[in-house]
């Protein structure tokens, strides 16, 4: 089975989040910096508000910095725009048969205005959400998890991902990991293309015919 995370990987939304943190830090006198981007890029909104407290020595509370969060991306997300290549891809893969699911660490309402909108939800069989299991993706009980819902042996999945972190998690869960280049995670692609089995910059080097790799 074939896992794709949303943010980054389907949809080039990284930047979103970057302009969203930018904008939250400000109303507060606060820069943004690469230590607040390592905190907040690699989990989910829950454990990401708690680390901005603490980080940022704040007296609100985390769920009111994830309300204020909501708010920023208020409308965002139906407008993203979808990656090169996936749409074709993802026809390709159901073509040929092969059950997909969507993995994500996103806000269940922000990947589902980002699917509905760019018509991908057809293409799979469910999405499971980090949040709602609470558990990052550097987990590999997430992942675990995944594989359960779909009723799979984690061994014979495939993920594909931006983040070193969510590559590694899955690895832990014994599943093939595919990196897939975001301009957000670009300082990690060096140690993304020694780590994962396979590394692209777009999923159009997957397309038939000019497909070298099989994932």
């Amino acid at each position: 089975m074939l896992f794709f995370d949303m943010d980054g990987t389907l949809i080039d939304s990284n930047g979103l989040w970057r302009d969203v943190d930018r904008t939250f830090l400000a109303r507060r006198g606060l820069s943004y910096s690469h230590a607040y981007y390592e905190g907040v890029a690699h989990t989910i909104f829950p454990l990401a508000a708690k680390f901005t407290k603490e980080f940022c020595h704040l007296d609100e509370s985390c769920q009111a910095i994830m309300d204020e969060w909501m708010e920023l991306a208020e409308g965002l997300y139906a407008k993203v725009p979808v990656k090169p290549g996936v749409r074709a891809y993802l026809r390709q893969c159901r073509a040929e048969g092969r059950r997909m699911a969507v993995v994500t660490s996103s806000v269940p309402e922000h990947c589902r205005a980002a699917l509905e909108h760019l018509d991908l939800v057809k293409y799979f069989d469910r999405i499971t959400y980090a949040q709602t299991l609470g558990l990052p993706k550097k987990d590999a009980a997430l992942w675990l998890a995944a594989a359960a819902e779909n009723q799979v042996e984690a061994r014979t999945c495939t993920v594909f991902d931006d983040s070193i972190a969510a590559c590694r998690g899955a690895r832990d869960a014994e599943m093939r990991v595919i990196g897939v280049y975001d301009d957000y995670f670009a300082a990690d692609e060096r140690e993304m293309r020694g780590f994962c089995d396979v590394y692209i910059q777009s999923f159009q080097e997957l397309l038939l015919p000019e497909r070298t790799r099989q994932p």
